[in-house]
């Protein structure tokens, strides 16, 4: 009998919850279903999946095992391992969970009172969300865990985060406290902190309760940037954190799904005489504190990659539209700052001719790569 997924579901990107699941499958031994019960609890709304994976018979991680013989092994039921292995090769049917509809107070205009403040708001969700990753063990193994076995002193949290921030005295978290700046400063040293625990085990000894282990700071950051840029964008904050790049886990301008998909492409299928140059000027034009004179710098940079290119882009483009494309980074204000170059214009400017120069560098690297698999044919 397939699996009904209809009452799942999913607190995590589907992609990580798929390889965080077949690590998990490609584990031997019994400890693989106290991983996946832990997965689940983790990465699924509610305690449903659990209990209905805990349902099934058998302990065997072997795909091939029979869970049932005789008369009655064409009614057979699945076996833990096939019921999970079911689950995450069925991931991308899940349902995300979403916030529920208004309730009666919220519809009629009466809901709880909030904050003025669209910063201090999303202050607060922060909040609850660091409170959920510790409670999670996400901060164990950089600030330690109380057993009642394990009389050792703790690490000082707040001076985990000063050597990194600082700024002394953060922990507990305060939120009524936090400038702006702090704010942003504290989700980006916690995109650092955070690190998945992929083992919980229960003391039971003087109701001691889970501890935590066998930690990989990956998967972690991944949840964490996806669940930050969720909350920042949901109470309108126009930043994000970098996925990847030079800036990774730093707070930058957030942009639309194309534009994100341009820089993917350009960072990950750039040759490597490139490369650095290319994370260098995203870098420097999507950073928070960015100034028009970094925007123009990352536009140079982008500019000089493309002169290396210029007989490419000569036979391949056109002459007149060749020209037309470097015309701009010389006539305007850009490159060679002469006092018969225009610097009349917008600051919406720069961010045309950046995203322009980049598309550009992307369509030659798409170029090369297609001359490139002509003469190896």
């Amino acid at each position: 009998m397939s699996l009904d997924l209809s009452n799942y579901e999913l607190l995590w990107p589907t992609s990580l919850f798929v390889s965080e699941g077949e690590r998990i499958l490609g584990l031997a031994g019994a400890s693989w279903e106290n991983r996946a019960a832990w997965l689940m609890t983790e990465a699924l709304a509610g305690t449903t999946a659990v209990a209905d994976f805990q349902d099934m018979p058998g302990h065997s991680a072997d795909p091939w095992a029979s869970t049932v013989s005789g008369r009655g092994a064409e009614h057979a039921v699945k076996s833990k391992y096939d019921w999970f292995l079911e689950l995450i090769n069925r991931a991308s049917e899940l349902r995300h969970a979403t916030a529920p509809r208004p309730y009666w107070p919220q519809r009629q205009g009466r809901g709880l009172s909030h904050d003025s403040s669209t910063v201090r708001d999303g202050r607060r969700d922060f909040v609850r969300l660091i409170h959920d990753f510790a409670d999670n063990g996400y901060l164990v193994e950089r600030f330690g865990e109380v057993c009642v076995d394990d009389p050792d002193e703790l690490p000082d949290a707040s001076e985990v985060i000063e050597r990194r921030l600082g700024i002394p005295n953060l922990w507990p978290l305060a939120p009524e406290t936090w400038d702006e700046d702090t704010f942003y400063g504290l989700v980006e040293v916690f995109h650092d902190l955070v690190s998945r625990p992929r083992v919980r085990s229960f003391h039971s000894y003087g109701s001691c309760g889970w501890h935590h282990s066998e930690f990989h700071n990956g998967p972690a950051r991944i949840l964490y940037r996806w669940k930050v840029n969720e909350l920042l964008h949901s109470v309108g904050i126009e930043y994000e954190l970098a996925a990847e790049g030079e800036d990774l886990g730093r707070l930058v301008a957030a942009v639309d799904d194309a534009r994100g998909h341009l820089v993917h492409r350009v960072l990950n299928e750039s040759a490597p005489d490139i490369t650095t140059r290319i994370r260098h000027a995203i870098a420097l034009f999507r950073g928070r504190d960015t100034s028009s004179e970094s925007k123009r710098s990352a536009i140079v940079t982008l500019a000089g990659i493309l002169e290396e290119r210029r007989a490419l882009i000569k036979v391949e483009v056109g002459k007149p539209d060749e020209g037309a494309l470097f015309e701009i980074a010389n006539r305007y204000d850009l490159r060679h700052r002469r006092a018969d170059q225009r610097g009349d214009y917008d600051a919406a400017f720069l961010d045309w001719i950046f995203w322009w120069y980049l598309a550009t560098v992307e369509l030659t690297n798409r170029l090369i790569t297609s001359r490139n698999i002509a003469e190896d044919s």
